[in-house]
């Protein structure tokens, strides 16, 4: 039964820096965004240690084998008998690529499989995929305006609306949760897609508007989001845990332009939406 949903927005990506609408068109992420995956996946990989020992746990298979000069054979039921063996994790992740990069780092810490579900895409922007948001401005200011107060000019343009992006995403997260509704035992879900999905599925689950201007803040690269669910006899409750965290160290860093070892000289500096 699933008690808790963690949701992993990808890492930067170049279009990303160039401050362009990526939807579901596919590129990977780039040096910074690495290195905003693999700070979140081992914060998260420390704080969901117990995953490995109840895949462990389920599969001993996947445990070392001691050599014959041992003195003891590694013993699997060290596993069995853990605690952490009582519940379970199941990674999903979009099946565009910088999702499935992010993914990995976390999943393949802890020994687990990455499921791949186009469900979990992006926000879908039609024609205006790739383009900045001075180019859509330009090209079509009225229609920029009318999305940017979030009263649907972007629909004209082939633009999923973000109430079908949310009610995608829920009924998604709705999908695994009846299908874990009978196995035993306490399980986490770990979905891995993108910022706009990330916003609009949260807010639809809490029976939020989704169209509202500013219902809830943009997710940042490679922060997460958590929900836990309660089951009861009148049906779910969805209760929203954290928003937008991140590890420690972009407490101390400039997260969205990484360390400075990693920006060459040709590298833009990332700045934040102005208007």
């Amino acid at each position: 039964m699933i008690t808790d949903i963690v949701m992993l927005r990808h890492g930067r990506t170049s279009m990303n820096l160039e401050r362009r609408l990526q939807g579901q068109v596919e590129v990977p992420l780039d040096i910074v965004g690495q290195w905003q995956v693999d700070q979140s996946g081992l914060a998260l990989a420390q704080r969901y240690y117990w995953a490995k020992v109840s895949n462990l746990a389920t599969h001993p298979e996947l445990l070392p084998e001691a050599p014959v000069a041992a003195v003891r054979a590694v013993d699997a039921e060290e596993y069995r008998k853990a605690p952490a063996s009582q519940r379970t994790m199941v990674v999903v992740s979009s099946d565009l690529f910088r999702a499935q990069q992010t993914a990995h780092v976390f999943a393949d810490i802890l020994g687990l499989d990455v499921h791949l579900d186009p469900r979990l895409r992006e926000r879908g922007f039609g024609e205006w995929e790739g383009m900045t948001r001075e180019e859509i401005r330009e090209r079509w200011p009225e229609d920029f305006r009318s999305w940017r107060r979030h009263e649907g000019g972007e629909l004209a343009h082939g633009v999923e609306s973000r109430r079908e992006v949310g009610e995608r995403g829920a009924e998604t997260i709705r999908s695994y949760v009846r299908q874990a509704r009978d196995v035993p035992g306490e399980e986490t879900l770990f979905v891995v897609s993108h910022g706009s999905w990330i916003v609009a599925t949260i807010a639809t689950l809490l029976g939020m508007d989704v169209d509202a201007a500013n219902g809830l803040d943009a997710m940042r690269n490679a922060f997460w989001s958590r929900l836990s669910l309660e089951h009861g006899a009148d049906g779910d409750r969805w209760l929203l845990a954290e928003f937008n965290h991140g590890p420690q160290i972009a407490e101390f860093v400039d997260w969205e332009n990484g360390p400075e070892q990693l920006r060459n000289p040709d590298m833009p500096m990332w700045r934040p939406i102005a208007g």
